[in-house]
């Protein structure tokens, strides 16, 4: 299969969006012939304080800087500018608690406790170029500490906050923090997480960390060490306090993120100030098309790039008004997503294939139930969406009315880079396909041995040319970002995704290069089985990944989680087998079929097809600090168990 159905699918977009492909393409053309013209004007999306003496500077490739010797302060950017205009009393965050408590916080008062926070950490002793680390849920008090440190030129690390001890220790020795800002506890489907111990047994695995400041956010009982550990509250009891904003170059670093590989350490990208804000202010102005009164709601969490870049740099960047939600988006009630679009009227939802296939689980009685009519863009981050999910999101979420920006990007490109453009033109959409590169992306798919695929021929999709938002290096560790992203293609950085463009331009992404699968001599991306599992009304997700088989090479084993309410057994086994030889031929059958209630992953929502192998072969599984439900390894292993028993084998 080769993608003719996929590329016959379109959907015509032209009754909401007004403009033509016809801008995208020249925009396009632009950006890659005179990347030097383009991005002297595009650069001034952020005000700085001198400019740039050259846009690119490649004589150290790949350690590209961008705006070179330009001077600049994302917190000024984010918060200052819009004070000191309309902006003022506008809300930048409209905070929602699990209970249903709400907190209004307008840029004027963001920038109070911004000043207050970052006045904190100078009297804590930190000067520019020392390191935070942040463990917090989502609550204000993240994106204050994150733009606290960019004020006063402070480098950070955000670690999610459902990260154990072990893995938080990791990520503070690599970056060498020296405070670290946490909270009494978190709240999680009706749960409070200890953070604070978790904080505790990790700093004692640790020697550069000074001072934990505690903010009071569940009320729940934590210890204290005294001269070591000082309340929130209380070191920024001095809410008129003001700080310069530091003059950062444009390539000093902003933030560490540390981002899982299949072996190794986790990689510490590091992102710098100009480049990166100048991208990702750009891609969701040109993805989303945001207007100003707009509500913004991007579901994801602050502890992954996502929320780094499209929950607080970019959308205050730009001066909208976002949504932050602390708590499971299925409790209560599986409707709570739905009810806070409805409630605060969101016009720009921004979640996971995941979340999406979570909650179309519980059927379509709980969106019915709202209304959803605020609704004008509705966009997905994390993985490729199957065809089935997005027409239940485009139907039964956007009321068929709603076009679907399927964003593609990773840790290390800082924001989108494949995605839809409403600003610039839709043209038509394809379901599945995050169709084209946005400006300053020059992507191409390479076989093995690098040379260009025809199109529809899968390969390894990798970029061309150098873009803004591009990390700068990967933290203590300038050999390894050299070997992981330019020694497979020299001269091109390589993604590590599975990918093909069909004769249309669209492109599609198929998953992790290391999620490939030759069976009978055919190269197969896991997401095509999952997809074709998927469009099966009784099949909620699937897992799929290749064991290996004397006469195929390899053979595919699945692992699905039917719907709620669906018996599973042989008969629908049968169902399943039948319908992928009907639409994909035999040679994609899955030798084994499982069913269970929840497959290993990230807590990102990205499914751990590597840990199901390992699994499944009795083999290590490699980096798991990612993994968010470690009984989901128990009920895989149960699941075989099971199977084989009836097979006898």
């Amino acid at each position: 299969m080769e993608g003719t159905e996929r590329e016959n699918s379109t959907l015509p977009v032209d009754e909401y969006i007004s403009h033509q492909r016809g801008m995208y393409e020249s925009l396009h053309r632009k950006s890659l012939d005179n990347p030097e013209e383009f991005w002297n004007e595009h650069g001034n999306i952020v005000d700085w304080y001198s400019k740039w003496d050259r846009v690119l500077d490649d004589s150290n490739a790949p350690f590209y800087r961008w705006f070179l010797n330009g001077k600049m302060n994302v917190s000024y950017n984010a918060l200052d500018r819009h004070v000191r205009s309309h902006r003022r009393n506008k809300a930048a965050y409209i905070w929602v608690g699990e209970s249903g408590t709400e907190k209004i916080v307008t840029y004027h008062g963001l920038l109070k406790r911004v000043n207050a926070f970052a006045k904190a950490l100078l009297d804590a002793g930190l000067k520019k170029g020392d390191r935070i680390a942040i463990y917090l849920p989502m609550i204000i008090e993240a994106p204050v500490a994150m733009l606290a440190a960019a004020r006063i030129g402070v480098p950070f690390t955000l670690v999610f906050s459902g990260f154990g001890a072990n893995s938080l220790a990791e990520r503070i020795r690599d970056c060498g923090a020296k405070v670290i800002v946490t909270a009494d506890g978190g709240n999680r489907a009706g749960k409070v997480i200890d953070l604070k111990k978790i904080v505790d047994e990790a700093v004692d695995q640790t020697s550069t960390v000074t001072e934990i400041i505690v903010v009071r956010n569940t009320g729940n009982p934590v210890d204290m060490v005294e001269g070591r550990d000082f309340w929130y509250d209380e070191v920024t009891k001095e809410q008129n306090a003001y700080v310069e904003p530091e003059r950062m170059d444009s390539n000093d670093p902003l933030y560490i993120l540390y981002t899982s590989g299949t072996t190794g350490k986790p990689k510490g990208v590091v992102h710098g100030n100009g480049g990166y804000s100048v991208w990702i202010a750009n891609t969701l102005k040109w993805a989303f098309n945001p207007q100003e009164d707009d509500r913004w709601w991007c579901a994801a969490d602050i502890g992954w790039v996502t929320g780094h870049s499209y929950i607080v740099f970019a959308p205050l960047i730009l001066g909208l008004t976002s949504i932050m939600y602390e708590g499971a988006i299925t409790y209560p009630e599986p409707d709570r997503m739905w009810d806070i679009i409805e409630k605060y009227g969101v016009n720009l939802l921004y979640t996971s294939p995941t979340a999406i296939r979570l909650l179309m689980r519980y059927g379509d009685a709980y969106p019915a139930k709202h209304d959803l009519s605020s609704l004008r863009v509705l966009g997905t981050v994390g993985e490729p969406i199957n065809p089935a999910a997005w027409h239940w999101y485009f139907k039964t979420i956007g009321k068929s009315k709603c076009p679907i920006v399927d964003t593609y990007w990773q840790t290390e490109t800082g924001g989108f880079i494949i995605s839809p453009a409403i600003e610039l033109g839709l043209g038509s959409l394809k379901p599945g396909s995050a169709t084209f590169p946005l400006p300053g992306i020059d992507p191409v798919i390479l076989d093995e041995q690098g040379n260009e695929t025809p199109s529809n021929q899968k390969g390894f999709i990798a970029i061309r040319k150098p873009w803004p938002g591009m990390m700068i290096s990967l933290n203590n560790d300038p050999e390894r970002y050299k070997s992981v992203y330019f020694s497979k293609y020299p001269g091109k950085y390589f993604n590590g995704d599975y990918a093909m463009k069909d004769s249309d331009g669209y492109y599609w992404l198929l998953g992790r290069a290391d999620e490939v699968m030759k069976v009978s001599g055919h190269r197969i991306g896991t997401i095509e089985i999952e997809d074709a599992l998927v469009s099966f009304p009784e099949i909620a997700e699937a897992a799929v990944f290749s064991k290996p088989d004397e006469v195929k090479g390899e053979a595919i084993v699945a692992f699905v989680i039917p719907k709620h309410g669906v018996a599973h057994g042989r008969e629908l086994t049968e169902k399943l087998k039948k319908g992928i030889r009907e639409t994909m031929g035999p040679i994609l059958i899955p030798d084994e079929i499982h069913y269970v209630h929840t497959v290993p992953k990230t807590r990102s929502g990205k499914i751990m097809r590597r840990v199901l192998k390992a699994v499944y072969t009795d083999q290590l599984p490699g980096d798991i600090s990612t993994l968010e439900n470690e009984a989901s390894v128990n009920e895989i292993r149960e699941a075989i168990e099971t199977l084989r028993k009836e097979v006898g084998r």
